[in-house]
């Protein structure tokens, strides 16, 4: 789409954050679908099932983040 003319976000010799927020949205997600499942399976009925996807699911995206973040600053480190 092009250039739109904004400075970037980050302040250039500000530290990164430690984990990016996609992360812990995702780990907030996985432990919410865990204890959804937790109860859906206590109350006898099989959606739990869902709910154990779906924590699955968000905890490989918490580790692709939290993992990107780790290899990105190690480059930026060797950069700088």
């Amino acid at each position: 789409m092009g250039d739109t003319g904004r400075a970037p976000s980050a302040v250039p010799g500000q530290e990164p954050t430690p984990m990016p927020r996609l992360a812990l949205y995702a780990l907030a997600v996985c432990a919410l679908a865990v204890v959804a499942a937790v109860v859906s399976f206590a109350a006898g009925m099989w959606l739990g099932i869902v709910w154990v996807l779906l924590a699955g699911l968000s905890s490989n995206m918490a580790w692709y983040y939290i993992r990107r973040a780790r290899t990105e600053a190690a480059r930026a480190a060797e950069t700088a």
